[in-house]
């Protein structure tokens, strides 16, 4: 079972690479035969003052986020990493989506080389010694209305349940809404929860809501570069903190 689940992951990341680079050689060919095309290829890098996500806090310095993403006809393709400044996060992440109408079906694979410290080694799935997390996802944004759902569950990796080799699935559920206006105004509200035991909450509730997030962003525009900057309110109530965050993003 456990060989099973190594090549199953490898084979994604061999997979979403092979993609990027099938994909990329076809972009850079027809950039240059087809003048003023603009790449598939994205470059940026993220800055947080402090990483939160679904409102959970790793680490209390500034963090980094360089990534390389592709998008072809739907299909979107990223690897990304993210470095806390004072050395007290790290991790490697690749993904791959694919887009029809209003759905986004998607697997992520998250790498925390810290949880598992000298020990790290990249292609060690094994049990509770893996750094992997790899979730699936379905998001669902109408194009009509400026809502969207998106549901998540980890289907192997490290998400084990409490002193057990068995998958927790730790589920979580995310359900949001914006408001748009001066043209590069967002204002945006999403509330997330745990579903069932799971790391969100500790492995020890059924259903927590664990993420109520106010978020206000503005695009700036320079040249080819946009800079989405952003200011987030974030409450936990399952472990009764509350944040505040900002975000800047320079993407080419």
């Amino acid at each position: 079972m456990e060989m099973r689940k190594i090549v199953l992951i490898a084979l994604f990341n061999i997979i979403a690479m092979g993609y990027v680079l099938a994909q990329g050689q076809e972009a850079i060919t027809d950039s240059f035969s087809e003048k003023g095309r603009g790449s598939n290829f994205h470059l940026s890098l993220s800055v947080q003052s402090k990483y939160m996500w679904r409102g959970i806090e790793y680490g209390t310095s500034p963090v980094l986020f360089p990534s390389l993403d592709y998008d072809y006809k739907g299909f979107y393709v990223y690897a990304m990493g993210g470095y806390a400044t004072d050395g007290s996060h790290q991790e490697v992440d690749m993904g791959i989506s694919y887009t029809i109408k209003d759905v986004s079906l998607s697997v992520n694979d998250y790498y925390y080389p810290t949880t598992v410290g000298e020990s790290d080694k990249y292609f060690n799935f094994k049990g509770k010694e893996t750094g992997h997390w790899v979730e699936g996802t379905i998001q669902y944004a109408p194009s009509c209305l400026p809502l969207w759902g998106l549901l998540s569950t980890y289907f192997a990796g490290a998400d084990k349940k409490p002193d057990s080799s068995d998958l927790a699935y730790s589920s979580y559920l995310e359900i949001g809404g914006h408001y748009d206006f001066f043209d590069s105004n967002v204002l945006s509200l999403a509330v997330g929860a745990a579903l069932n035991k799971s790391f969100y909450n500790d492995y020890e509730h059924r259903f927590s809501v664990c993420n109520i997030a106010l978020k206000y962003e503005h695009n700036f525009v320079w040249n080819k570069i946009s800079i989405p900057v952003g200011v987030s309110y974030i409450v936990n109530p399952y472990r009764e903190k509350s944040f505040v965050s900002l975000t800047a993003t320079f993407r080419y």
